[in-house]
C-alpha cells in the first residue's frame, strides 16, 4: 500500500502535521514509538488512582488559530488559567505575588520605583511577543542554491520581516535588539532594582536552558515564554483539564476524523532512500512502509544520525548536525501528595490561590547563577531552581478526593554527568534533594509525598527521544533560531534529502507545545506536493 505521507513521531507537532496534510485529502500514517500518541505531552497515572502530566506539564504557547482549525474544543479541550501566575517565597518570611491587577502591589512591597516602571517593561516585552506571534506561522528566510525564481521567494519574506521591523520606532528596534543579544540578567538589571521582581522574571529564561541568566542570548528565552495566551489573554499560562495529554487526545481524535491512521507501539528503525530520496521506513519490527513523503517530528539531530544512512547526507550537513547543540539541564518529577504543602511564609493547607500557581523557588538571579556554575562542577545544583505546580488544585479528576499531586520542573542538573557518572546511579538522591529544597519552604512537603515519578535527563531521552533531556529539541542560541534552525540552508522544514521534511521543535519557532512547527511543515509538503493547501494554512 503506497501513502501519501508517513509521520515519524506522534507528538502534538505530528499529529498538528497530519491534520493538515489530511485535511488537503493525501493519505497520512502516523508511527509513533510509544504505547500512547503525544510525545512528551502526555498524561499518565504515576502512582495509584494519582495522574499528572508526566513531562511537558502547563500549556500557554499552544498556538490560537491551530486551537480553532483542529476544533479543539469539540474534541474535549478545556484550558484553564492560572489564579496567579506565579507565587514567590522567598527565605526571609516574605512572598511575591505576580499575576493580572496583583503585581504592582506586591513589587510595591520591595521597590515602590520597581512597581512604577512595571507597566513600561510589560509594553516593551509586548511588542517584541507580538512580533513573534506574527512570525511563528511563517516559513523563515531560508538561503537556496539555483536561479533567481527560485531565490525570489525568499527575498520577499526577508523584505516583509523588514518591513514589519522597519514599522517599529526606533525604541521598539532597540528593545528587540537588547531582546535577542543580552543576557536576562543584565536586561532585567537595566529595569528593576528589587530582587524579586528579577527572580520572577528571570525564571523564565533558565526553563530549559542550561544557561545563567547572565548568560548571553537568555533573554531570548525569556522572550521565547512569554508569546503565549490562554482563552485569550495574552501572556497568560494555564492548565489543560485532564492534563498535557488532553491536548494530545483531542488532536488524535481530531485527525482520525481526517482518516488518518495512527499506529502506536510502532518505533521507526530506519528511514529508506531510493536514488537520494525518502521512499519509506523500517520499522523496529521489521516492516517496511512506503510512503511519497516522510516528516519526521523528531529531534533532528537523533533523526539524521540514527535513523538516516549517513551516505546520502552532504559531508557538511551531516557534521554540522552532529554538533546540534541539546540539552536542557532538566529533572522532573511528579508527585502523589496526601496533603496541600504549607508555607512558612504564607500558612494553610486548604487551597488557596497561591496554591493554584507556578510555585518558583529560586529567589535572586544571583541563586540561579549559582545553581548553574553548581551543575557545571559538580553535575546537579546544591540549592537547584524548583518550579512547583499543583493542578490538582484546578482539576480535582488528577487525584483522589482530599489528596493532590504535584509537577516538579528543576532546574539546573548537568545533562550529562561529569566523570562518566550516570543518572541511573544518583536519580533518587537529586530526587531527594529536590524534595528537601521544597520543604525548605514547606515543612510538611516531604512527609506528604506518597509517591514520586522520576525522569533525569536520561530518562527523559529514553522515555521521549528528547536527547540529553532537551526539551526543546535543541538549545534555543541565537545560532539555532530562526533561519538557523536547525541549520542555514534547510530553515524551511525540509532536508538535505528529497521527500523528508522535520516538524519538530527542533525547527521554527522552537520548543514548547506550540503546533507551529506541525503547522508551518504541511504547508510546505502541500506546496511541493503542488495540493491546494487549506484555506486555515
Amino acid at each position: 500500500m503506497m501513502r501519501d505521507v508517513i509521520i515519524i513521531g506522534g507528538g502534538h507537532n505530528g499529529l498538528v502535521c497530519a491534520w493538515y496534510l489530511a485535511r488537503a485529502g493525501l493519505k497520512v500514517t502516523v508511527l509513533e514509538r510509544r504505547h500512547v500518541v503525544g510525545g512528551a505531552a502526555v498524561t499518565e497515572e504515576f502512582h495509584p488512582g494519582f495522574r499528572n502530566s508526566v513531562a511537558a506539564y502547563t500549556v500557554s504557547l499552544l498556538n490560537p488559530k491551530i486551537i480553532r482549525d483542529m476544533d479543539l474544543a469539540r474534541h474535549g479541550l478545556r484550558i484553564v488559567e492560572r489564579p496567579l501566575a506565579n507565587f514567590l517565597p522567598l527565605d526571609d518570611g516574605r512572598y511575591l505575588k505576580v499575576g493580572p491587577g496583583r503585581t504592582d502591589a506586591e513589587v510595591a512591597k520591595f521597590s515602590q520605583g520597581d512597581a512604577g516602571r512595571l507597566d513600561d517593561y510589560a509594553a516593551q516585552l509586548e511588542t517584541a511577543a507580538d512580533l513573534l506571534r506574527e512570525l511563528v506561522l511563517q516559513t523563515p528566510p531560508n538561503r537556496v542554491q539555483g536561479g533567481w525564481l527560485s531565490a525570489l521567494p525568499e527575498f520577499l519574506k526577508a523584505g516583509q520581516l523588514g518591513n514589519r521591523l522597519r514599522k517599529l520606532p526606533l525604541a521598539g528596534r532597540r528593545a528587540l535588539l537588547d531582546l535577542f543579544t543580552r543576557s536576562a540578567g543584565d536586561y532585567l538589571d537595566s529595569w528593576f532594582e528589587s530582587a524579586p521582581i528579577k527572580a520572577a522574571y528571570g525564571f523564565d529564561s533558565v526553563v530549559g536552558n542550561y544557561a545563567s541568566p547572565y548568560s548571553a542570548g537568555s533573554a531570548y528565552v525569556l522572550l521565547h515564554h512569554v508569546f503565549g495566551e490562554v482563552n485569550g489573554r495574552k501572556g497568560a499560562w494555564g492548565h489543560a483539564i485532564g492534563g498535557m495529554g488532553a491536548i494530545t487526545q483531542a488532536m488524535a481524535q481530531a485527525v482520525r476524523e481526517q482518516g488518518v491512521e495512527i499506529r502506536t507501539s510502532c518505533a521507526v528503525d530506519e528511514v529508506l532512500t531510493v536514488r537520494g530520496r525518502a521512499s519509506g521506513v523500517v520499522t523496529e519490527k521489521g516492516e517496511r512502509l512506503a510512503a511519497r513523503v516522510l516528516v519526521s517530528n523528531l529531534n533532528p539531530r537523533l533523526l539524521y544520525t540514527r535513523l538516516v544512512d549517513p551516505g546520502v547526507l552532504p559531508a557538511d550537513f551531516l557534521r554540522r548536525i552532529q554538533a546540534w547543540r541539546c540539552g536542557s539541564g532538566t529533572f522532573r518529577m511528579n508527585v502523589a501528595l496526601a496533603e496541600l504543602p504549607d508555607f512558612r511564609c504564607l500558612p494553610g493547607k486548604t487551597a488557596a490561590e497561591h496554591h493554584g500557581s507556578g510555585i518558583v523557588i529560586a529567589p535572586t538571579l544571583q541563586y540561579m547563577e549559582r545553581a548553574y556554575h553548581d551543575a557545571r562542577a559538580f553535575g546537579w545544583a546544591r540549592a537547584p531552581i524548583v518550579e512547583l505546580l499543583i493542578p490538582s488544585t484546578l482539576d480535582p479528576t488528577l487525584a483522589p478526593p482530599g489528596r493532590h499531586v504535584a509537577s516538579l520542573f528543576c532546574q539546573h542538573v548537568a545533562p550529562e554527568l561529569p566523570d562518566g557518572a550516570s543518572w541511573d546511579d544518583h536519580r533518587e538522591q537529586v530526587a531527594d534533594l529536590m524534595i528537601a529544597t521544597v520543604e525548605r519552604h514547606a515543612p510538611n512537603f516531604g512527609r506528604a509525598v506518597l509517591g514520586r515519578q522520576i525522569l533525569s535527563p536520561l530518562d527523559l531521552e529514553r522515555s521521549f527521544g528528547l536527547l540529553k533531556g532537551d526539551i526543546f529539541h535543541g538549545a534555543l542560541g541565537l545560532d539555532q533560531l530562526y533561519s538557523a534552525r536547525p541549520m542555514l540552508g534547510h530553515a524551511d522544514y525540509r532536508g538535505p534529502v528529497a521527500g523528508l521534511y522535520t516538524c519538530g521543535a527542533g525547527t521554527h519557532p522552537g520548543g514548547g507545545v506550540t503546533g507551529a512547527p506541525g503547522h508551518n511543515a504541511a504547508r510546505e509538503v502541500l506546496r511541493d506536493l503542488r495540493r491546494r493547501a487549506p484555506r486555515t494554512l
